[in-house]
This record gives structure tokens, sequence and C-alpha cells, in this order.
């Protein structure tokens, strides 16, 4: 059973850390990936802290008795984001995280994002125009299959609605068929962007 008490409000700056420590712990398709990491923070620089800091107004998070455990973040205009994501989030990240190098294929996870962090790829192909916002959630096990992600994911496209945003795309790993299916009840339906890891969807609010 969950605790108590849940509830869904605005992120604050001092949920940041904790945020991080959930984007790990659910950062192996939704299940704990703390052991595949030596560097604890470098997922989260990817998934976490830009939204925090560059959008925190599209930031919520899912709180209990034992306090948060879970977030959705977005981004409302992706394009404008992911041009401050690389030049302002980014930089100094790539000062301070060392840029592999070797051969990709025996490079760690922790590495793996560092390559990500110093190259990154952000892709807004034009079957993203008319879903301009994005989103992603992560909820600790405690909070899953209880209601609450879909609740969370409402509540964000309420206020990406509010703000003027017709659309919300968002990405999901080839492999997590769970996953496209709750996007799919929720109204999400595939585009047509190849991509041999993971399956865009789109969703207007319009």
């Amino acid at each position: 059973m969950s605790p108590p008490n849940m509830r869904i409000r605005p992120a604050q700056p001092a949920d940041e850390p904790v945020c991080y420590r959930i984007c790990l712990q659910t950062g192996d398709n939704g299940n704990d990936a703390t052991r595949q990491f030596d560097d604890p923070n470098v997922l989260g620089h990817i998934y976490v802290g830009p939204y925090f800091q560059l959008q925190p107004e599209f930031a919520f998070v899912l709180e209990d008795s034992d306090g948060v455990c879970g977030y959705v973040l977005g981004a409302l205009d992706s394009r404008r984001f992911y041009h401050d994501y690389i030049h302002i989030w980014l930089p100094p990240l790539q000062a301070r995280l060392p840029d592999p190098d070797g051969t990709p294929a025996s490079w760690n996870r922790t590495q793996q994002a560092c390559h990500e962090i110093h190259h990154p790829r952000p892709r807004f192909p034009v079957e993203f125009h008319p879903y301009p916002s994005h989103l992603h959630i992560d909820l600790l096990p405690r909070a899953q299959r209880r209601g609450w992600g879909s609740r969370m994911i409402e509540t964000l496209l309420h206020t990406f609605q509010n703000a003027g945003s017709p659309g919300v795309h968002l990405g999901v790993a080839i492999q997590n068929h769970r996953a496209r299916q709750f996007y799919i009840k929720l109204g999400f339906h595939d585009l047509p962007v190849s991509d041999p890891e993971t399956h865009y969807m789109g969703k207007s609010l319009s």
C-alpha cells in the first residue's frame, strides 16, 4: 500500500535533489538504475535539472507522507527549450564532466550519459510541429498503478493548454509496451517518426 495523503503540487527548487534520485531509481526503463551509474547525478543532469532550471513553471511533483515520490516535467516550446538546453544548461556540465574516448561499445552508462551531454542530439522533426510541447514522467513503485500518473499528466496538459500550447509529444522506449498502452488510453497516438529505440507519440490540446 502507498502511504496516505498523496497530492500533486508545483515543484519547488528544494525538490530538485530528490527528483534527481527518482530519475536514477527509475532510470532502467522504470526500474532502479542505481548500480548502473558511478555518478548518481549524471542522468538527472539530462532529464531533470534542465526542466527545473529552464521551465520550472511546467514541473510538478507527487508527494505523500514519506515525501516526493514522482514528478512530471515538461517544456512549453520544445524548440526554445532545446536551444537553451544546449547553450545555457550544458556548457557548465561540459566543462566539468569528461567526454569519454575510446570505443562506444566499451562505455559504461555514466560514460554514455556524458557523451550525450557533450554531443546533444535533441529531436524536433516536422512531425512534432503540431505538438510543440513535450513531457516526461517518473514515479517510484509505491506511486505506480494507482491512477496518479494519469492525474499528473492531466495536470501538466491542462497547464500547457492554459499557456496556449496546441499539442504535446513524448517518447517511449520501443520495448516499453505497457507505457505505450498507458499513453494510448490518455489519448496519445503514434507519430510517424522513424527511430530504432523510441516510439514518439502526440496529442492535440486544441
